[in-house]
């Protein structure tokens, strides 16, 4: 039987520490490495190695996980990496970069016979802390195979999104929803507020109705996006959202339009939520016809 895998972690930030700690117990062993000092210090006193730099996260590890802050920071790490790494060794890069920083560094390390996948995660320090991370992969078959073991100590969804840069398109898709989902519950607040509401009231309720339903995520059912056939199975389903969402947005509005308030997420989201879903704008077409 082949050896566990030696993993090394470098970075043990906010989001580094938490999933560094998920693989304290892994069988091939655990070498970290971060410039603080005291980062480092539970890592040692839970038995793992630390090391003084990344030249000797290197030398001790199979598989070297990376979770710094930016690009800058990235392709200081991956570049000193792939100058030392044996060949075989895979660099994955769990920071949110650039896609395309991904692809450069990988062919960087192509060069020096080492794998490079960009793995970004979801979920935030909760979820490491759970082992309850998604973890997107982009990279070669084999190097995803690699990793996917070690992965689940801190992800208990770990897919292969494709070749690398894949990951991270993969994150950067859902953190567009992520943040757009925010802006909109700030428009929700204002419209709360004006309403005389309490508006951390109405936060409970949508953190309850959303551990439910799924959120926004309840509808990203289909595999592709394009308008759905008159015969699909998903038709009369999405079809009933969208008359659900555009009866719910148009009294909104009204609302909003009675407190002198303009709601223009609400607007837009009324004006595409139809074709979006791939079941047209029933109220335009009611409105026009």
């Amino acid at each position: 039987m082949n050896a566990p895998l030696r993993v090394g972690f470098i970075g043990l930030g906010n989001m580094g520490a938490p999933m560094a700690q998920r693989l304290v117990s892994w069988p091939g062993g655990l070498t970290v490495c971060d410039t603080r000092q005291e980062a480092a210090r539970p890592f040692a006193e839970a038995g793992a190695a630390v090391a003084d730099s990344i030249a000797d996260v290197a030398a001790a590890a199979d598989v070297v996980s990376v979770a710094v802050l930016d690009d800058a920071q990235v392709r200081a790490v991956v570049t000193e990496l792939s100058c030392v790494a044996a060949p075989g060794t895979v660099i994955a890069v769990h920071s949110t970069i650039a896609d395309l920083t991904a692809e450069e560094l990988a062919v960087t390390c192509s060069e020096r016979g080492i794998d490079l996948v960009d793995a970004p995660i979801s979920g935030g320090a909760p979820g490491a802390k759970l082992g309850r991370l998604a973890v997107m992969v982009g990279g070669s078959a084999s190097a995803f195979e690699r990793v996917r073991e070690p992965f689940g100590c801190f992800g208990d969804l770990v897919v292969h999104a494709g070749q690398v840069g894949a990951g991270t398109r993969m994150k950067l898709a859902r953190n567009l929803l992520h943040f757009v989902a925010f802006s909109a519950a700030t428009e929700a607040q204002r419209l709360a507020e004006a309403a005389g509401l309490d508006i951390t009231t109405l936060g409970k309720i949508v953190r309850h109705s959303d551990a439910v339903t799924g959120g926004p995520g309840a509808i990203m059912l289909r595999d592709r996006t394009a308008p759905i056939e008159p015969d699909d199975f998903w038709l009369p389903i999405l079809a009933h959202v969208r008359d659900l969402g555009e009866k719910d947005l148009g009294l909104a509005l009204e609302l909003g339009d009675r407190l002198d308030l303009d709601l223009p997420l609400a607007r837009l989201a009324l004006e595409r939520l139809g074709p979006g879903l791939g079941v047209g704008d029933d109220t335009f077409e009611r409105q026009n016809s």
